[in-house]
């Protein structure tokens, strides 16, 4: 179904991360620390830049942006009127190098991941309390932690592991600490990056390499969506979301290209979480 995908924006650099913000509009980062907003027309404004390199974002209630800004080692906070800050810098004991992606839970804390190096298995994932605190949330999962989401009912998290080619779900225990990662998936013969939840308890997943988006259905069984050879519609897909009334379509980022692609899978997504943080 690579035909299904159409482009909702042009001329971004190079985006990977993609959200989709509590006023219904699309957001997305940049290469040079951009923050993009997109409009259900493809319209782009250029929020903010960090001057870093960002990967994944995500959004509070109060239309605050959190970007995972490889460049500066951050995770940083742009206002709705674009003004940025550092949010987190890591622990003392273990700073951020590679922040990648991140997801709310309903109480406002911030599941990070940190990729750590390619090939080293050193990742691991932060969590940061609604007040800013950091703490060092799990290191289990370390093939290169990367894409993440909480399950509908907010009680696990579930972690894509590039370098491991897997899917893991970690329950969130009822203090807030990890429990015992479980692997749900192996996607031997490609990079996956990104995931979105649906619905019926689907998972689609954005593979870096091949450039493929494929979903992960509840039983287990994994199956190809759309597949480009060539590179030019989904060039090096990474981050996904649900958009629309519905949450019945998914827009894909493409780090290696220019643009935001939009299609209809057949699956609606389940709603992000969008917290209020009294700061």
């Amino acid at each position: 179904m690579l035909d299904a995908f159409a482009e909702l924006a042009g001329g971004l650099d190079h985006p990977e991360g993609v959200t989709l913000g509590p006023d219904a509009l699309v957001y997305a980062g940049g290469e040079a620390g951009q923050i993009y907003r997109i409009g259900a027309d493809g319209s782009v404004t250029e929020l903010a830049s960090t001057g870093g390199f960002l990967y994944g974002v995500t959004i509070d209630a109060d239309l605050n942006v959190y970007a995972c800004d490889f460049g500066n080692a951050s995770v940083a906070r742009i206002t709705a009127s674009g003004e940025a800050s550092r949010y987190s810098t890591g622990t003392i004991d273990r700073p951020m190098r590679v922040p990648n992606f991140a997801a709310f839970d309903d109480a406002g804390n911030l599941y990070v991941t940190d990729s750590g190096d390619w090939g080293s298995d050193d990742g691991l994932m932060y969590r940061i309390a609604a007040d800013g605190s950091t703490t060092v949330w799990t290191d289990g999962p370390s093939r290169f932690p990367n894409g993440c989401c909480l399950s509908a009912d907010g009680g696990a998290l579930f972690l894509v592991e590039s370098r491991g080619r897997a899917i893991s779900r970690i329950a969130i225990e009822d203090d807030g600490s990890a429990g015992r990662a479980e692997q749900i998936a192996d996607l031997t013969g490609s990079q996956p990056d990104g995931i979105a939840l649906a619905t019926d308890g689907s998972l689609i997943v954005g593979h870096y390499r091949p450039d493929r988006v494929s979903v992960l259905r509840p039983d287990g069984s994994v199956e190809v969506l759309a597949e480009d050879a060539d590179g030019v519609v989904l060039n090096q897909p990474a981050n996904i979301v649900f958009v629309g009334e519905a949450l019945s379509e998914i827009v894909v980022s493409s780090l290696g290209g220019w643009s935001l692609m939009k299609a209809d899978v057949g699956l609606t997504g389940v709603p992000l979480r969008y917290p209020k943080l009294a700061r």
